[in-house]
C-alpha cells in the first residue's frame, strides 16, 4: 500500500469540535487551514480567528503549547476555498444539519484537490446520505470520521465508510490518523450514533432509569459509576453535564428518530429530567448549571422532586464498595444477589449493557473487539462490555441476563442471540480468543487488522482473551531484579523495564539501570529505558531509604545519592546511545533519569518537571547540574556569555517552583527535550520509534559526548537570584522553608561561591546538590513534608 501522504488538513467549521481538532492536528506537527463562514463584521475570516484564540483559553488545554496556536491557518469560504487544492485530507466539522453540511459540500466540491480524502465529523447523521450529495468523483473517497471531545485526551475516532468508499482510502485514513495523529481507531459501521455513543448513550438513559427505579441520587449513583467500577471518574451525570446536555438530547434524538424497529426503543425516551434542565436553559458545565451546579466552592446537585439545588457528595455503600473491589465473578454473583438497593441497581445497568451489545453486535460493529475498543477509548471504560461479561463467567452471566428477561426486570424483552449461548461463543467461553473475536455479521471470530501501521505497535492494547503476549514476560531476558527488567526484543537493542511502584528509583534500580550499561556497551547498539504504562518514573523512592536514614541519618543517605548520581553519569557517558522513552509521568528523579539519556522519544502526553520542593528537598540526581550545563551549552552556542544569568533564569524557575510541563511540546520549550528528540503522537509506537533512533543513532557511529568542563554565573547571579526571592517570602508569596530551598537551588545552579565564568564540571555541581540535598533531610520542615507525603500522597505546605 502507497503511503497517504498529507502535506496539509483543512477543517470545515471553526466550532468546539472543529477548532480542537486543528488543535491536536497541529499538536502533532500537521499543516491545518481551519475555515468557517465569512463574518459580517471586520475580517472576513473574523469566526476562524476568535476560535483559535478560544483555544487559548480553554481547560483542560487542546493545544500542547498555547503559541502553536498561530500555526493554525485560518480562512473562510468566500475568500480561501482554493486553498483547498494543497489539502490532502479535508474534515467537516459543522453543526450537525444534514441539510447544512450538504450545501456546503455543494460549495466545496469543485475546488477540492482531486486525490483527496473528505471526511465528515459527525456524531450519528448517516454518511451514505452525506456521500449522496458528492459528486461521484468525489464519494469513493469520502467516509465518516467521528473524534471524541476533547480530541487531544480522548483516544477513540471512528471511521466509517459508505458502500462507495474504496477499501484504500479507508486504510489510507486509518494509517494516518494511528500513527500521524495518536489515536485508537475503531472502524464502525453506518448505522445511527456509531458504536460508542449508540452504546454509551443508551447505557447513560439505563443508568437514569435504573437510578430512578432504585430511588438513588445523582452524587451517589457518579460515586458508583466512577472509577470504583472501572469507568471514567466523572460517572454518568457529570459526565453528562460535562458532554452537554443539549448535545445529549441530540444524541438521543437519533436514536429516536432512526430506530423505531429497534427492541430497546421505548428505553430511548428523553428522560423528563433531562427535558425540564434543557427548557430551563441548564446544560450542563458550560451553562454553569445541570444536574449539578457549582456555588462557590460547592458543588450542589439537583434533586428532581423540588427542581432545586441540594448540598451534593453522596458516596457508595461501604459495603457495595468491598463488592466492587472483588474478582468480576464474584463481583457480578454478589451485586445481583444483595438486597442493598445500590447493588441491585449496579446490577441491573450491568445486566442492561450486556443484554443490549449482545443485541446490537450485529448491526453496529464488525466484531465485539470493536465494541470494547470503543468503550475503553471512548468512555474512559478499563474493561469494556463484552470483556467483562466474559471475565465474570460467559455462560453464568448469559443465565443470569436470560433469566432476568424472563422475569420482566430487563429494558426489553428481547431474547440473548442464539450465538450467545450456543456454538462457537458458548464453547470458547466468550467473544475473543486468541485467534480473533467474535463476529455476529460473519458469525466467525475475526483477527485484529494487519495494516503496516500496527506493525510500529510491540504490544499495542489487547482485550481479554486474546492471549497477547506480556510485555514484561516477551523477549529474551538479560537481568532482572525486584524492581527492573533488561531484556531484548530483537537482539541488537537491550531495553531496561522499571517496575517498581510508579517505576520509583531506588537503589535496586540505579544498580539493575548500570547492569544494562553495562550489557549494552558489550553486546548491543543501543539501550532503551522503556516500561509499558503511562509513568516513565515519578521520581526517586525515599521510603526504601528510610530505614538507612532511621540508622545513619543524612551521612547514610549521602552514599547512596552519589551512587544515583553516579548512575545519571554512567548513562550521559555511556559508549552506546542511551534512549528514554517517555510516556506519562517523568518527575523528579524520572525527569533527571531522563535528560542524561542521549536522546528522548517522547509520547504527546507526558509531564515532566523536577518536583523535589514538594517534599522539601532539592533535585538530587543531577538536575540542577543539566539546568547548569544546558544553560552554558546554550550561552556559548548564542555566543553570549554575559547573559548566562538570563538564560539559567528559566530553568532556574522551574526547579524552584516545581513546574511541570503538561505535554512533550511544553517540556520541549522548558529545555527537558531538546531539538533533536522526537515527540510521538502514538503511546503504543513509543518502544517502536526509541529502538529505531537507537539503532541509527549507533549505525551513525555514535560517540559519547566529551567530559568538558563549562562556565558557571557564580556568586553574584546567585545574589541575584537570592534578593529576587527574599522579595517573594517578604511579600507572603513564598514560605521561609520554600525560601530556604529555592536559595539552595540558586547555590547549585549558579556554580556555589566562585567567579562568574569559573570553568566547572558535572561532578562538582553534583557535590553540591548532594551536600544540599543531605543538609534538608535533616531539616524538621522537611521531615514533615516527606512523612505528609508519604502518609497521605498530598504536598505539605509549611
Amino acid at each position: 500500500m502507497n503511503r497517504f501522504n498529507v502535506r496539509k488538513v483543512a477543517v470545515l467549521g471553526a466550532g468546539v469540535m472543529g477548532a480542537q481538532i486543528a488543535a491536536q492536528l497541529v499538536n502533532c506537527k500537521v499543516p491545518v487551514v481551519l475555515f468557517d463562514l465569512p463574518a459580517k463584521e471586520g475580517p472576513k475570516s473574523g469566526i476562524a480567528m476568535r476560535a483559535v484564540e478560544n483555544l487559548k483559553k480553554l481547560k483542560p488545554a487542546p493545544l500542547g503549547v498555547v503559541a502553536d496556536a498561530a500555526l493554525i491557518q485560518t480562512a473562510n469560504y468566500e475568500e480561501h476555498l482554493h486553498l483547498l487544492a494543497d489539502c490532502d485530507l479535508v474534515i467537516e466539522a459543522i453543526a450537525e444539519r444534514m441539510d447544512w453540511k450538504l450545501d456546503l459540500y455543494q460549495k466545496i466540491a469543485p475546488a477540492l484537490n482531486p486525490a483527496a480524502i473528505v471526511a465528515s465529523n459527525t456524531s450519528g447523521l448517516s454518511i451514505t446520505k452525506l456521500s449522496a450529495a458528492l459528486p461521484e468523483s468525489i464519494q469513493p473517497r469520502f467516509c465518516g470520521i467521528h473524534f471524541f471531545n476533547p480530541p487531544r485526551y480522548m483516544s477513540l475516532v471512528e471511521l466509517i465508510p459508505t458502500p462507495s468508499t474504496e477499501p484504500e482510502i479507508l486504510d489510507q485514513l486509518e494509517s494516518f490518523v494511528t500513527t500521524a495523529v495518536g489515536k485508537g481507531v475503531v472502524r464502525a459501521k453506518d448505522t445511527p450514533n456509531f458504536v460508542a455513543n449508540r452504546v454509551g448513550i443508551a447505557g447513560m438513559l439505563a443508568t437514569i432509569h435504573e437510578a430512578q427505579k432504585f430511588g438513588l441520587g445523582y452524587d451517589v449513583v457518579d460515586d458508583l459509576t466512577g472509577k470504583k467500577m472501572g469507568r471514567a471518574s466523572s460517572g454518568t451525570f457529570r459526565t453528562a453535564d460535562v458532554v452537554g446536555l443539549d448535545t445529549m438530547a441530540h444524541v438521543i434524538k437519533t436514536l429516536q428518530d432512526n430506530l423505531q424497529d429497534d427492541p430497546f426503543y421505548p428505553s430511548y425516551a428523553t428522560p423528563p429530567v433531562l427535558g425540564r434542565l434543557i427548557e430551563q436553559g441548564a446544560l450542563g458545565q458550560k451553562s454553569g448549571a445541570g444536574f449539578y451546579k457549582k456555588v462557590g466552592k460547592d458543588i450542589l446537585r439537583l434533586d428532581p422532586a423540588t427542581g432545586g439545588y441540594v448540598p451534593g457528595g453522596g458516596k457508595a455503600d461501604p459495603l457495595v464498595e468491598r463488592i466492587l473491589k472483588k474478582p468480576a465473578a464474584e463481583r457480578l454473583k454478589l451485586l445481583r444477589e444483595s438486597s442493598n438497593p445500590q447493588a441491585a441497581f449496579l446490577w441491573a445497568i450491568l445486566r442492561d449493557s450486556f443484554h443490549y451489545v449482545a443485541v446490537h453486535l450485529h448491526d453496529i460493529a464488525e466484531s465485539a473487539r470493536d465494541v470494547d475498543f470503543a468503550m475503553r477509548w471512548g468512555f474512559g471504560m478499563k474493561q469494556g462490555p463484552f470483556e467483562l461479561w466474559q471475565d465474570a463467567g460467559w455462560l453464568q452471566v448469559a443465565q443470569w441476563v436470560q433469566e432476568d428477561i424472563a422475569a420482566g426486570k430487563a429494558l426489553c424483552a428481547a431474547p440473548l442471540p442464539a450465538w450467545v449461548t450456543e456454538g462457537p461463543v458458548a464453547t470458547a467461553g466468550g467473544v475473543h480468543r486468541p485467534e480473533g473475536s467474535w463476529s455476529a455479521a460473519h458469525a466467525r471470530f475475526v483477527a485484529p487488522s494487519t495494516l503496516p501501521v500496527y506493525q510500529r505497535q510491540h504490544f499495542p492494547e489487547t482485550v481479554l482473551g486474546s492471549d497477547a503476549p506480556a510485555p514484561l514476560k516477551a523477549g529474551t531476558e538479560e537481568f532482572k531484579n525486584e524492581e527492573i527488567r533488561v531484556w531484548t526484543l530483537d537482539g541488537e537493542v537491550l531495553i531496561a523495564s522499571i517496575t517498581a511502584k510508579l517505576h520509583l528509583i531506588s537503589p535496586a534500580v540505579t544498580e539493575g539501570l548500570l547492569k544494562a550499561v553495562e550489557i549494552a556497551e558489550a553486546k548491543y547498539k543501543g539501550l532503551v529505558i522503556w516500561s509499558p504504562d503511562d509513568v516513565f518514573s515519578a521520581g526517586a523512592n525515599l521510603e526504601s531509604l528510610l530505614p538507612v536514614f532511621m540508622k545513619l541519618g543524612a551521612k547514610g543517605i549521602a552514599p547512596e545519592e552519589k551512587k544515583l548520581q553516579d548512575a545519571m553519569l554512567r548513562i550521559r557517558y555511556a559508549q552506546v546511545p542511551v534512549v528514554a522513552a517517555m510516556r506519562g509521568l517523568a518527575l523528579g528523579g524520572g525527569c533527571e533519569l531522563a535528560v542524561h539519556c542521549a536522546r528522548r522519544v517522547a509520547h504527546l502526553e507526558s509531564y515532566v518537571g523536577l518536583v523535589e520542593v514538594g517534599v522539601g528537598l532539592i533535585p538530587g540526581g543531577g538536575g540542577l547540574a543539566y539546568i547548569a550545563r544546558r544553560a552554558a551549552e546554550m550561552a556559548v552556542a548564542g555566543n553570549a556569555k554575559a547573559d548566562l544569568l538570563q538564560i539559567l533564569s528559566d530553568g532556574f524557575t522551574s526547579a524552584a517552583m516545581a513546574k511541570v510541563a503538561t505535554s512533550a511540546l511544553e517540556a520541549r520549550q522548558m529545555g527537558w527535550l531538546l531539538t533533536d528528540d522526537v515527540v510521538v503522537p502514538h503511546k503504543d509506537e513509543l518502544l517502536f520509534v526509541a529502538t529505531a533512533q537507537a539503532k541509527a543513532m549507533f549505525d551513525s557511529g555514535y560517540r559519547a559526548p566529551h567530559k568538558a568542563l563549562f562556565p558557571v554565573a557564580g556568586r553574584n547571579a546567585r545574589a541575584t537570584i537570592v534578593g529576587q526571592l527574599v522579595n517573594l517570602r517578604d511579600g507572603g508569596f513564598a514560605s521561609a522553608h520554600d525560601f530556604h530551598i529555592a536559595s539552595l537551588i540558586a547555590d547549585v545552579v549558579c556554580g556555589g561561591d566562585v567567579d562568574a565564568g569559573s570553568l566547572v564540571d558535572e561532578a562538582y555541581l553534583m557535590t553540591l546538590e548532594r551536600q544540599h540535598f543531605c543538609a534538608l533531610l535533616e531539616h524538621p520542615k522537611t521531615q514533615e513534608r516527606i512523612m505528609g507525603m508519604l502518609q497521605t500522597g498530598k504536598p505539605v505546605r509549611n
